[in-house]
């Protein structure tokens, strides 16, 4: 043994970090995380300042203190103390890992459902559209038929007839059609503009009906994309519940342990002693963390004022799809009708088609629907309008991802939010300029900004929708 192996073990102190990982051997608190802070990459995050609680899946009768003094001091009775101890822990990590899982499984799948939906939507409307016009053209081509079949008859002689015949012009294309199939003349000489009408109400008829299959179909994809939104939610603050469970069990229960299989002096209060000096450490570490974040984001905020104060803002340059820019903006300016820019920067991606773009964590899609605010990581990300949080959780494709119900059919919504920056949760009221999250790069993105979206019922340009409310971001 070494002499500072010997005079640790002779001072009667609380054992050294090192001396305590020694003891725990394969545990480690890297190790009973397992995944780090969640695979996700958020739910450790989303608990700051929303406090969702919870609680593991199972009861647990955690030891005291007492129990292991009264164990350790028991030959027999440390054995059973140490299986249980043991099995606590690996309960923790099971408990952490099958709910990080589902909740990746269910961030996935809900993802996945509102693409379907939005693509569902866009075929129905896209039908809608092209039957609209079939009805138009065969409408316009009977018309223009009705015309044909005027001239006709005038030049033959027969005007009461043909006014009687065609008194009242028609309701519809299929009643002019139908009077139209009759007048073998008109036909015989006209046949191709008669098919052109016909065949133009048969499309129109044939693409009403698969745009109606179409907006069956749209309507169930929404409420699938609405449950799985619900699951996936649900799934995140369980998984957040059971980290929480284990992050405030798993250092003491570790220390339990390695206190029974000592068989040097140290003593289980020392143990004891040593897990409190670690968590008051752990708490002067985040709180110094939040307060460098919170400074961080002042800087952030008070540089874009400033930038904007010295002509950074007002309209300017941009290109379209997903290049160019625009003037850069200070986020919290507030428009009218009480809403506010979401972030500062300029936009560096606007809404439409643009080329896949790929990150650390894959590539995204051709299309953009919303547009990015190029801020720097940690500034912060303001409510554009008052609403309620629909959704505060993690996605693979967004990252950190908030959507807030603005009533009125509106839903905004603010992706790639940092690790640890989410400051507002789910079933939350927020005002319009309240500071919820911070930007980051989570998800699919290749550096820090915040891609922003307006949702009715499907995503709209949202440069056009802050526009109307005051606030310019061209």
């Amino acid at each position: 043994m070494t002499d500072e192996a010997g005079s640790a073990e002779d001072c009667g102190c609380a054992p050294t970090p090192r001396e305590l990982n020694a003891l725990r051997g394969p545990l480690s608190r890297r190790g009973a995380i397992g995944l780090g802070a969640i695979g996700l990459g958020a739910l450790g995050a989303i608990g700051l300042g929303v406090g969702f609680g919870g609680t593991a899946a199972f009861a647990a009768d955690y030891p005291s203190w007492d129990d292991v003094q009264r164990a350790k001091d028991n030959e027999s009775a440390k054995a059973a103390e140490v299986t249980r101890i043991e099995g606590l822990i690996a309960s923790l990590q099971a408990d952490v890992a099958a709910k990080q899982a589902e909740a990746e499984r269910l961030a996935a799948e809900f993802t996945a459902a509102q693409i379907e939906y939005e693509t569902a939507f866009d075929e129905a409307t896209s039908l809608q559209a092209q039957a609209d016009a079939e009805t138009a053209r065969a409408a316009e081509t009977a018309r223009k038929l009705g015309r044909l079949a005027a001239q006709q008859y005038r030049s033959g002689g027969d005007d009461a007839a043909l006014d009687l015949f065609f008194s009242g012009s028609a309701a519809s294309a299929d009643d002019l059609l139908a009077k139209l199939g009759t007048m073998d003349r008109l036909v015989e000489a006209n046949q191709g503009v008669y098919a052109d009408a016909v065949g133009a109400r048969n499309n129109a008829v044939n693409l009403s009906n698969q745009a109606q299959i179409a907006r069956d179909e749209r309507d169930r994809l929404q409420k699938i994309a609405e449950e799985k939104a619900t699951a996936a939610q649900d799934a995140a603050i369980a998984a957040q519940a059971a980290l929480d469970t284990q992050n405030a069990n798993l250092d003491t229960l570790q220390a339990q342990l390695a206190a029974l299989k000592d068989t040097t002096a140290t003593t289980v209060a020392q143990y004891q002693i040593g897990v409190e000096e670690r968590r008051k450490a752990e708490e002067a570490r985040l709180a110094a963390e939040a307060a460098a974040r919170a400074e961080e984001a002042r800087r952030a905020a008070e540089e874009a004022a400033n930038n904007a104060n010295n002509g950074g803002g007002g309209g300017g340059g941009g290109g379209g799809g997903g290049g160019g820019g625009s003037s850069s903006g200070s986020g919290g300016q507030t428009g009218s009708g009480g809403w506010v820019r979401p972030a500062s920067g300029y936009i560096s991606s606007w809404f439409g088609d643009r080329g896949s773009i790929c990150g650390a964590n894959g590539c995204t899609s051709s299309g953009h629907r919303g547009i990015d605010f190029a801020a720097g990581c940690w500034s912060p990300i303001y409510a554009a309008a008052s609403g309620t949080v629909i959704f505060a959780s993690y996605t693979p494709d967004w990252g950190n991802y908030i959507k807030i119900d603005n009533g009125g059919g509106i839903v905004t919504a603010y992706a790639h939010i940092v690790t640890g920056g989410f400051n507002v949760g789910y079933g939350q009221w927020v005002n319009a300029g309240d500071v919820i999250a911070y930007v980051g790069r989570t998800g699919l993105a290749d550096g820090c900004h915040l891609h922003f979206e307006v949702w009715q019922g499907v995503r709209i340009d949202p440069a056009p929708v802050l526009y109307d409310h005051g606030i310019n971001v061209y």
